[in-house]
């Protein structure tokens, strides 16, 4: 069952034209519904209570939070975060102290190794004429991509729209060239994730899937709505089995400068990165906790990925998500409220470029029998939030959903809807432990004009709609701690 709602257009149409004799009745019934809500068994045991401490959360968020100075700092002394890079350390250090200094919350370091990939120098990627003139244009390496020869790599570009078209135009005209992968995000579905998924597949696996066809490199557009300059890196990942060659991505402007130029005639481009793979390097895992007063044994997590990607500063990508949910502790810290239930903020390690994080905190979690009873990530971006996604194991999700639906009609008033749907990459091995996994969905529309890019910073976060996620996670985390799910 999907939760759906009326929005702000589609109500103004549907208020407008109707007499005010109309409105008063609409407005009497709805004072009739809210009365009702009032009396119902739901909230005659207790939920008028929570109204108001949600309320209580809310007010402390919005008036003395730290979700946004905190990101701020983390931003501006430790951005460009590559997991096992200096960046990533400094953050790891700055982070488990912001959490000690909560008090009640107990902060530590998680070991845990990534591989670590290094940029190097600035790509130099050129469009190169029968006159011999050059047109730059803007690009990254993608993350994981292998380096050019030093002399660099010239040869002609070929475009294609998806992976298929490679395999059907073949060794005969794929070999010896530059691949182009430009098939757009889908601008009308409106959750843009959709389209992201849909589009990521050129990205993720365009490079191998060139070299296994001859190809000497591979560019790909940029995946955003975004029509502009900004070049958005990401992970790529080669087949053990097939020749590894540069993958990079350009912007969306450059791509489309380039598809016209090809629509031309033939095109030749210049490309010459340094980029490497130097090996596997510390990057630790952030753990801070509120131990539980009643059940210690259950965990409540709320957590984000601690790594960002080389450019920019991470402040949506996700520092947001980490300081929401070291925001979650000290909110309850704040207020005075004592969990039930051991509340664990997880700033992970690796998300961008393996799971390493993710991967390495589950494998520890199930050796030492802990149980998470609900893990929220918030990995979409600093936002306002518009709800929450559930998932779980199919023996337990039908009970968990339904208890957790109870507790829609206290959160609506926040703008918060409930639906099925996937969680977050740092919580999903926790699937097997069948605990209820949540992912926090903020509004979605301009979070990848941001996305892997150098304009990934902190001027681009609101911090209202930060502190109103945090207060978002906070809430819900709360209604878990009092009530349990089973």
């Amino acid at each position: 069952m999907k939760i759906s709602y009326m929005t702000p257009d589609k109500l103004s149409n549907f208020v407008l034209p109707i007499s005010i004799q109309f409105v008063t009745i609409i407005h009497f019934t709805t004072r009739l519904l809210f009365l009702a809500l009032l009396s119902s068994p739901f909230l005659m045991l207790g939920q008028d209570d929570d109204v108001l401490f949600i309320k209580k959360i809310h007010d402390e968020a919005l008036t003395y939070g730290k979700a946004y100075p905190w990101l701020q700092e983390l931003c501006t002394k430790h951005g460009g975060r590559i997991a096992g890079s200096p960046a990533y350390q400094g953050a790891a250090t700055l982070t488990r102290d912001l959490m000690a200094s909560v008090k009640g919350v107990h902060s530590t370091l998680q070991d845990c190794e990534a591989s670590y990939w290094h940029r190097g120098s600035k790509e130099k990627v050129m469009l190169l004429d029968t006159k011999g003139r050059k047109t730059p244009l803007k690009a990254l390496s993608l993350g994981n991509s292998v380096a050019t020869p030093a002399s660099g790599i010239t040869a002609e570009v070929v475009e294609v729209k998806s992976l298929d078209e490679v395999e059907s135009l073949g060794k005969e005209k794929i070999k010896g060239k530059i691949v182009f992968y430009n098939r757009p995000m889908d601008p009308t579905q409106i959750r843009t994730f959709n389209s992201y998924g849909r589009a990521a597949d050129q990205r993720v696996f365009g490079p191998s899937k060139a070299a296994e066809y001859g190809a000497v490199a591979a560019i790909v557009r940029s995946l955003t709505t975004s029509q502009d300059d900004f070049p958005h890196t990401g992970v790529t990942v080669y087949k053990d089995s097939t020749q590894r060659i540069p993958g990079l991505a350009i912007s969306t402007n450059a791509a489309n400068m380039l598809s016209k130029k090809l629509a031309l005639g033939p095109v030749r481009m210049y490309i010459k990165t340094d980029c490497k793979t130097i090996g596997m390097r510390s990057a630790p895992t952030v753990i801070g906790e509120i131990k539980g007063s009643e059940y210690p044994e259950e965990i409540l997590l709320t957590g984000g990925h601690l790594d960002s990607w080389d450019v920019g500063q991470g402040a949506h990508d996700d520092g947001s998500g980490c300081v929401q949910a070291m925001e979650v502790l000290r909110i309850f810290s704040a207020i005075g409220y004592t969990p039930k239930r051991t509340i664990r903020a997880v700033l992970f390690s690796n998300e961008e470029n393996g799971l390493a994080g993710g991967r390495t905190y589950a494998d520890v979690s199930n050796k030492n029998g802990e149980f998470h009873l609900a893990a929220l990530e918030s990995d979409s971006g600093g936002f306002s939030p518009r709800g929450f996604s559930f998932e779980a194991d199919t023996s337990v999700f039908k009970m968990y959903y339904k208890n957790v639906s109870k507790w829609l009609p206290v959160l609506e008033s926040y703008g918060l809807i409930f639906e099925m749907g996937g969680s977050g990459a740092d919580i999903s091995p926790l699937k097997s432990q069948k605990g209820l996994l949540i992912g926090l969905r903020p509004d979605s529309q301009r979070y990848f004009d941001y996305h892997h890019t150098d304009n990934d910073r902190i001027e681009h976060v609101n911090k209202r709609e930060l502190e109103l996620g945090a207060a978002a996670m906070a809430s819900l985390i709360y209604l878990i701690d009092k009530y349990g799910i089973k």
